[in-house]
């Protein structure tokens, strides 16, 4: 086994991402250690300050940068670490003076740094714990709003616990133990740590429902147990970097935590790029430098032949512009999606694509089947499905059809767990259905495409099929293999490497149907497949589809409008109309049903002659 391939196994995680850590480490000490010796002792404060602005921008990219949901609370988990640690390591006199109620069981404690740092750790996950069980049942937006109560209310508590924090007095005495070497190392292990968790299981999945909720639901992700997850990692890493923080500043009081630092923290990671771990620390650097130069000239600037005014808040408001302007011409941030990798450096790709995995044709029949029973669905005063029955053999294909509006994407809704039935009952080889989320039928055998096209836009083709296969319990090294296999079946295997945001109508329509099949499901529901596609593309869907039921033992419900196709795949059918379920049967007894005919001559004339030929 070459080197390469022993880190690609290791953590199954990408040789780029490790490579790509490695090249933005090297970057980040080369600039510190260079500011250090031209600079000096300025140098090296300055320095050490914009290695901490890293390592906690990377601690908050790592919830925010992959759900996508903007943490205004961070700063003040920071603020949680700072106190944590600085009890701990503050000399015995000095507490005796600033803190003369200290509680026995907290004083004279006097601990190196490491022994606070390890503290600090289980102070942080506790509390990530704790927040993280309400925010992660939080939609997207209202979790952001969540975050901000938790800014105000940490906030609050640090000044009103006067007997551990001074309240809203400065903390003073605390050892001043952050050096440039150990916010260089804090700063490596950061980049490393957020980079990589990007291409874990848990990074993937966290990524696809920022993308799109409903499409991660149905390929089986639970998206608020990755936001907990990672929401308690981030809060424990912001906890440790507030320590560290804590530490360099010597004295701090709760304001330092509050408003102003999480801003400075959100306009440096949207600036660089909220979607790239290289892009948050592009960020850094650049408004570092903008805000250093914005202080130098708050007190006013004398051009020689004109003298700028002293501005109060200029740096603020110099962040402001730069995060407004951001917003409205990059909204992805100044280094769009893209990580740094060695192909930026060395203009040679360094990426290839994983070897297809030999799917196995399945031989070995079973007979459990879907069941749909007595199904209704009732919107306020509207019934949509009214007492729907009927069944879905293993290794065949039923069509559903129907005038628009009779109900067949409800009705594939409720099969899929995205829509609770008034009543009636889904089973699947004798388990009930109806009752689960979606993350969970998706795991007890059920992939679906969508009506209107579903995919992770900002993620490749690959992506997009892999955190499919990951959800049904491969590795990494399996998943990439599974997802180039169903990739070369759709024709997009030469694709592999580009964003699912570049694709054409038709090729996304291929890639969703990849991304089921990737589930390696007992039944796959394709809801209008040939939507938007040309007789061509049409001719090659149905060529995969057949070609896909002589594979596998696999049971297709295939709803569509294309009767072309729909007759030529079904070995049965169902009609639906208003509803309610008009004819169920083989292609040819549907074809000629009076009641099939009668529907489709009410709602779209041309119809009828596409059922007579």
């Amino acid at each position: 086994m070459t080197c390469g391939g022993a880190v690609r196994l290791w953590l199954n995680i990408p040789v780029t991402a490790w490579t790509g850590a490695a090249l933005l480490s090297l970057g980040v000490a080369a600039l510190a250690i260079g500011l250090k010796l031209v600079l000096g002792l300025n140098g090296e404060n300055m320095a050490t300050l914009v290695l901490l602005q890293i390592s906690a921008v990377l601690a908050l990219a790592i919830f925010s940068g992959n759900s996508g949901i903007v943490s205004f609370g961070h700063s003040a988990f920071m603020g949680v670490g700072a106190y944590t640690a600085g009890l701990l390591t503050m000399a015995a006199a000095a507490q005796k003076t600033a803190l003369p109620t200290l509680p026995a069981w907290l004083a004279g404690h006097e601990t190196g740094l490491l022994v606070a740092l390890a503290a600090t750790a289980v102070v942080g996950a506790v509390v990530g714990v704790i927040s993280g069980l309400p925010l992660s049942r939080l939609s997207t937006g209202s979790a952001a709003i969540g975050t901000l109560a938790f800014l105000i209310i940490i906030h609050v508590s640090l000044v009103g616990a006067r007997d551990f924090t001074r309240g809203s007095q400065t903390f003073y005495g605390v050892p001043r133990l952050t050096t440039l070497w150990v916010a260089l190392a804090a700063a490596i292990l950061m980049i490393f740590a957020a980079r990589l968790f990007r291409e874990t299981r848990l990074g993937l999945a966290l990524r696809a429902s920022r993308e799109n909720e409903v499409a991660a639901a149905a390929i089986g992700i639970n998206m608020r147990q990755s936001r907990f997850l990672a929401w308690v990692a981030s809060i424990t890493c912001a906890t440790l970097i507030g320590a560290l923080y804590g530490h360099y500043l010597g004295a701090f009081s709760p304001k330092d935590f509050y408003f102003d630092l999480i801003f400075t923290f959100i306009a440096m990671l949207i600036v660089g790029g909220l979607f790239s771990v290289s892009g948050a620390v592009a960020g850094v650097l650049m408004l570092a430098l903008v805000i250093q130069l914005l202080r130098e000239a708050e007190a006013g600037v004398d051009l020689g032949f004109a003298t700028l005014p002293q501005i109060f808040g200029l740096p603020q408001l110099g962040l402001g512009l730069a995060l407004l302007l951001t917003i409205w011409t990059r909204p992805n941030g100044l280094s769009g999606l893209g990580e740094l990798r060695l192909a930026s450096l060395t203009r040679r790709p360094d990426e290839v694509a994983p070897k297809p995995l030999t799917l196995q044709a399945q031989t070995t029949p079973t007979k459990q089947s879907l069941a749909v029973r007595d199904v209704t669905v009732r919107f306020g005063g509207l019934t949509a499905l009214d007492h729907i029955t009927f069944d879905v053999p293993m290794g065949q294909v039923t069509g559903l059809i129907g005038p628009n509006g009779a109900g067949k994407t409800t009705l594939i809704n409720v099969i899929c767990g995205q829509q609770r039935p008034t009543s009636g009952s889904v089973t699947l080889g004798g388990q009930a259905l109806s009752a689960l989320p979606a993350h969970r039928v998706a795991a007890a055998g059920l992939a679906r495409t969508f009506q209107n096209i579903r995919l992770f836009d900002r993620l490749t083709a690959l992506e997009n099929v892999v955190v499919a296969a990951q959800g049904a319990g491969r590795s990494r090294t399996e998943a990439e293999g599974i997802a180039m296999a169903e990739l070369a079946r759709m024709g997009l295997a030469a694709r592999w490497n580009e964003r699912a945001e570049a694709f054409a109508y038709g090729d996304r329509r291929r890639l969703e149907i990849a991304r089921a099949l990737a589930l390696a499901p007992a039944f796959l529901l394709l809801d209008e497949p040939a939507a938007g596609m040309n007789p061509a593309e049409t001719d090659r869907l149905i060529e995969t589809l057949e070609r896909l039921k002589a594979e596998r033992d696999l049971g297709i419900l295939v709803v569509e409008h294309d009767m072309r196709l729909i007759m030529r795949l079904s070995d049965r059918m169902v009609v639906l109309n208003k509803g309610q379920k008009i004819a169920e049967g083989s292609p040819d007894a549907v074809r000629s049903d009076p009641l099939v005919i009668e529907a489709y001559i009410g709602t779209k004339r041309h119809h009828n002659d596409q059922l007579e030929s």
